[in-house]
């Protein structure tokens, strides 16, 4: 039995790792050498501890009125608890803009960091961007150098990374989109463990459609149940090359999502460029 997949007559765009169209940019962002990719300042530290403080308190609440956010399989990180304490890369599908909030409610009172498309740092999103943790990702490839000076220091901090390998959010989009082989480089360059997470949907019941109810009644399109599955880390194989290693962990990756998702036949491949 497949997976209950939301009817919200939502447009998607035609190439699979293409963007929504919903993003307003009130201004451009420079992205250079004198980018604060990791900012040290005392308030960027202040604001980010209460942006957490809050995360771990209050948001579990607005992601369970929101969504009737459930979670399994948090026991596989307690059992790899050994395997983890140096740092770990988690990686899912991308439904919706409360996705990171997610996945930082199952891994529990762990900050992240995470690689962002820099035009989200152009709109109303930018703070809560940046003080979750997102690191915009530059355009030229001499700047490259100093995105990943960054994660050099994050992992070397032993921080976890989470990636959207889709490198698009597509809301409440059903199959498991190809994945970029980018971010597996990166934890190939770390040697982290990579934690597959997959966001599936489940069919509206009381009491979450009063919440339908009340939002269609503002205007708003209504929401599915959300369950996010955590699957069992995966590791690359020491007896590989870099780009053979890469391929294989993004195969497996890919396949543990969509399998994780529910789904039985995925339309697309793992390979996405």
């Amino acid at each position: 039995m497949e997976p209950y997949v939301p009817q919200l007559g939502i447009v998607y765009p035609s190439q699979p790792d293409g963007h929504m169209g919903d993003l307003q940019l009130s201004r451009e962002i420079k992205i250079d050498e004198h980018y604060p990719f990791l900012n040290k300042s005392f308030k960027f530290k202040l604001i980010r501890s209460l942006v957490y403080l809050a995360i771990f308190t209050v948001v579990p609440f607005l992601l369970y009125l929101r969504f009737a956010l459930k979670i399994e399989g948090r026991k596989i990180l307690r059992t790899h608890k050994q395997l983890l304490k140096n740092g770990a890369m988690t990686a899912s599908n991308h439904i919706q803009k409360w996705d990171t909030l997610c996945v930082l409610r199952a891994i529990r009172y762990r900050s992240i960091y995470f690689p962002v498309w820099k035009d989200l740092l152009g709109g109303s999103d930018e703070g809560f961007v940046r003080f979750t943790g997102g690191i915009p990702i530059p355009d030229d490839i001499h700047t490259i150098k100093f995105f990943n000076r960054a994660f050099d220091e994050i992992n070397a901090r032993k921080k976890w990374i989470h990636v959207f390998p889709e490198s698009s959010r597509f809301d409440f989009f059903q199959p498991i989109r190809p994945f970029k082989k980018g971010v597996f480089t990166m934890a190939w360059r770390y040697h982290l463990p990579v934690i597959p997470m997959a966001f599936s949907y489940r069919k509206p019941r009381f009491p979450f459609t009063l919440v339908n109810l009340f939002r269609s009644i503002i205007g708003k399109r209504p929401l599915p149940m959300i369950t996010l599955r955590i699957g069992e880390p995966l590791l690359f194989d020491p007896h590989l090359g870099r780009k053979e290693a890469v391929q294989k962990i993004r195969k497996e990756c890919h396949e543990a999502v969509v399998r994780l998702a529910g789904i039985s036949v995925n339309p697309y491949p793992p390979e996405g460029d």
